[in-house]
């Protein structure tokens, strides 16, 4: 939700819903098709392609991803299993957000560039017209929607937390449990933000620059937990042997959070007309497709071989 690894194998799971971008112009009747788009999000994809897909380089869909937050996105030196080429860059990126950002580009009728951003940088980036959409795992919550559009979600990841496996905290049943640890998460993160301040006593260390960062401060014994999504912790457990997930949903010691903290959205700037048109792109996609893609990006990044 924009609403839910380890640097070295560039691996990490973050969050789920849909956005628009950028605002185009033309003769009246273009305006209010496009206006009505906007609204209902009904023009189909072909009518898009055609005429009415406004982006920031004509016939090109530029996203931006940080490329280092498996399994969404990483970087890797080569196309194998579909990669593809990141701007100004000899290296590929892959992962869940670039299978996404390949999906709703084809469905577009739009040649495909990834942009690799900081994290923090990628909201600028939206806002400026830099990029056309930020596809990276951003939870779709009331402060980014404050700033940007999104679009339907494109994922649902629950809170998790990560510790080590023989650590004190292994056997943690809720939040409660985990009284008086020593935790930390990405920056400007939900799981920064709003989850670790529920533990009880919390000794909240300072954000983490990225994932890959939060997940070697636990590695390297410098917190007792990090908390994040589901599918960053799967991956992570792959890097991380000794690392033990602790899912607490479903029962009544979990993380509260909103549907909004947990859904992970595309980004794109107020007002676009490029919100609906990614919105019928995404349609035809059901939860199921959601987590099989998840699946597969997890069961090929870099450290599961």
């Amino acid at each position: 939700m924009k609403g839910y690894l380890k640097k070295a194998f560039a691996v990490m799971m973050a969050g789920v819903m849909v956005c628009g971008i950028l605002t185009g112009c033309g003769s009246k009747k273009e305006e209010t098709k496009a206006e009505t788009t906007a609204e209902t999000g009904t023009e189909s994809a072909a009518d898009g392609a055609a005429s009415e897909v406004k982006t920031v380089e004509e016939g090109v869909l530029k996203v931006a991803m940080e490329c280092g937050y498996a399994p969404y996105n990483w970087t890797q030196p080569t196309d194998e299993n579909g990669a593809v080429p990141i701007s100004g860059s000899s290296d590929y990126a892959y992962g869940y957000d670039v299978m996404m950002a390949k999906h709703v580009a084809e469905k577009l009728g739009l040649e495909l560039e990834i942009v690799k951003l900081d994290w923090d940088s990628l909201v600028p980036a939206v806002q400026s017209g830099t990029v056309d959409c930020v596809i990276a795992g951003q939870s779709i919550t009331s402060d980014r929607l404050q700033s940007v559009d999104f679009t339907t979600p494109y994922y649902y990841a629950s809170i998790i937390t990560l510790v080590k496996a023989d650590g004190p905290y292994a056997d943690a049943k809720s939040v409660a449990d985990l009284d008086g640890a020593t935790c930390t998460s990405q920056l400007n993160t939900v799981w920064y933000d709003t989850c670790i301040p529920q533990i009880p006593n919390v000794n909240q260390l300072p954000a983490q620059e990225s994932a890959p960062a939060m997940l070697v401060a636990l590695s390297a014994g410098k917190c007792d937990a990090v908390v994040t999504d589901m599918p960053t912790g799967m991956a992570a457990l792959v890097a991380y042997p000794d690392f033990k997930l602790l899912d607490f949903a479903g029962t009544d010691g979990d993380f509260e959070v909103s549907e909004e903290e947990i859904n992970i959205g595309i980004s794109v700037k107020k007002d676009s007309p490029l919100t609906a048109q990614l919105n019928e792109a995404l349609k035809d996609l059901t939860t199921e497709d959601f987590d099989s893609m998840m699946e597969e990006a997890i069961s090929v990044q870099p450290l599961s071989e």
